[in-house]
């Protein structure tokens, strides 16, 4: 694994998660101005119609409520990917749509399954699992954080609670968790001194021999009896006649 510096902050720590969130909010909000129910875009299980779904389900949202449950955990998720993991921060989100989507409509329930907690899904495993599998301690930081705000989700990859598409939840999860085995990170390269490297030698560091063993600054070279020359240039001054 390369080591290059990764933990920058772009613009795209701020346009992602915002154009993340406008984008369902306005779908919403066009299903309210126009008295339209977009629920039959969302997937379908297992017919040919529902593969559309897999693209456009993370849009559509039934209620406010649920609008608003995953507004804040997707624009916070967003905003870490685009930080820690800019350089996969796009394909992750992609493929975690289109991966996410497809197993839903392999496994799911014979009903419409609609919102972007699949994808929400995606982002947490991803950030747990790589953050634990880089050994980066900033990362492992990030997964530790990642646990302590969403670690309750998990019970919700399982059928505990009538009208949740634990279906979709479970896909997220799993291709998270495969997307963070695939997808390089390149981090940030530590700074090492010199003393801290492998085959460092202290006799043969050019600062250390100006001191002796009691840490007493050494003169290394004596000046008191040189002869000093010093030239003297004059210049005339012209007389006016």
């Amino acid at each position: 694994m390369s080591k290059e510096s990764n933990l920058k902050f772009s613009s795209a720590v701020v346009l992602g998660p915002l154009l993340t969130i406008l984008s369902i909010w306005i779908v919403f909000w066009i299903e309210v101005r126009f008295d339209i129910n977009l629920n039959e875009f969302g997937i379908k299980p297992r017919s040919v119609k529902g593969l559309r779904g897999i693209l456009f389900s993370p849009f559509i949202h039934g209620s406010i409520e649920h609008l608003y449950n995953n507004t804040i955990p997707l624009g916070t998720l967003t905003a870490a990917i685009f930080y820690f993991y800019n350089k996969n921060a796009v394909k992750v989100l992609l493929f975690g749509v289109v991966l996410s989507g497809f197993f839903t409509w392999l496994i799911g329930r014979p009903s419409y399954h609609i919102g972007a907690s699949g994808l929400i899904y995606v982002l947490v495993s991803f950030i747990f699992f790589k953050g634990i599998l880089a050994k980066h301690y900033r990362l492992i930081a990030l997964s530790l954080a990642i646990v302590f705000l969403y670690g309750s989700m998990i019970w919700y990859i399982f059928p505990i609670k009538e009208g949740i598409s634990w279906e979709g939840h479970l896909s997220g999860f799993l291709v998270g968790l495969l997307l963070a085995f695939i997808f390089k990170t390149k981090l940030t390269k530590e700074k090492r001194y010199s003393w801290e490297r492998d085959g460092y030698n202290e006799e043969e560091d050019e600062f250390l021999k100006h001191f002796d063993e009691n840490g007493n600054f050494i003169e290394t070279t004596d000046r008191t009896n040189e002869e000093v020359e010093i030239n003297y240039y004059f210049k005339e001054k012209k007389s006016k006649d």
